[in-house]
């Protein structure tokens, strides 16, 4: 009898602990929630105010204060489309490679480490890297392709961490059953793996671009330009872009009240570009994952 209560208090106590630490969970979710909104919503009651067609679609005037920032939204659609050209297929060859290829051993651990390593590098970092190898050394100068090489490089390890980790959640099973029916390593992976894995693989397109989007000091040594009204014509033009925009009009010039609504107004572009960006390529996921099922 005494060892029955005991299993009932032990069983109370476990179920008493799990609803605490749920709990917990719910509210940690809960105020992650509530901080985005918080940010959302400042951003959008800041900034609303000075959203129109204009504003989106004119160049900037009168020291950056008033005008448009239309040049650096093209600008930043330049690098972000550029850099995913580059490591968005990089990065996915290279996770193919040490997941299907590269047996398993102190090598795979070796780049593993390194790109590790690699995603934690400071941005500003692979700025002077940038600098001195595309801009200096190959002779780029300040360019979108320099920029967008850089940017390339700082999401490259996202891009292969997560290419790793979608196709070794693909069960053997399939590549088996797929070489059980003859077919060869490569048509393996070009028709049953990278199929199944890749609306996983779309999630690290969806980090790189939240990231590339927002970084300001890669850009600052390698393509952005303080004050550039007219648009690019090819990939060796300078650009301006919008998170450096919004950095010189909140923090310097001769009326920076003036243009503090034009900063809040920038940031929610960005924030919408990011936004949308992001919703279609889970809609691409999504319209895969479908497809596949």
């Amino acid at each position: 009898m005494n060892d029955e209560i005991k299993m009932q208090q032990i069983h109370r106590r476990k179920r008493l602990y799990e609803a605490i630490f749920f709990g917990l969970f719910r509210i940690m979710g809960f105020m992650v929630v509530l901080i985005l909104g918080f940010i959302l919503c400042f951003i959008t009651m800041k900034g609303i105010g000075v959203m129109s067609w204009e504003f989106i679609t004119a160049s900037p005037t009168d020291g950056l204060t008033k005008g448009g920032i239309f040049p650096a939204i093209v600008g930043t659609m330049c690098l972000i489309a550029g850099s995913m050209i580059f490591a968005f297929p990089i990065g996915v060859l290279s996770g193919i490679y040490t997941t299907e290829y590269a047996k398993t051993g102190k090598w795979v651990k070796f780049i593993r480490l390194m790109t590790n390593n690699l995603s934690g590098v400071p941005s500003i970092v692979f700025g002077l890297f940038g600098m001195s190898l595309f801009v200096n050394t190959l002779g780029f100068g300040d360019s979108i392709l320099a920029g967008s090489l850089t940017l390339g490089l700082l999401v490259l390890p996202v891009v292969i961490r997560t290419t790793e980790e979608a196709i070794l959640s693909i069960d053997d099973s399939f590549r088996h059953g797929s070489l059980a029916l003859g077919a060869t390593k490569l048509q393996t992976i070009n028709r049953v793996v990278l199929p199944m894995a890749f609306p996983n693989i779309i999630t690290g397109l969806i980090l790189s671009i939240g990231r590339v989007s927002g970084e300001t000091a890669p850009i600052l040594f390698t393509v952005a330009a303080y004050f550039l009204p007219q648009l690019p014509t090819s990939i060796f033009d300078q650009v301006m872009a919008l998170p450096y925009h919004l950095y010189v009009i909140a923090t310097s010039g001769t009326n920076i009240e003036a243009s503090r609504g034009i900063a809040y107004g920038t940031a929610l572009v960005l924030i919408i570009i990011v936004l949308t960006l992001n919703l279609a390529a889970n809609v691409i996921r999504n319209y895969i994952q479908k497809k596949i099922k």
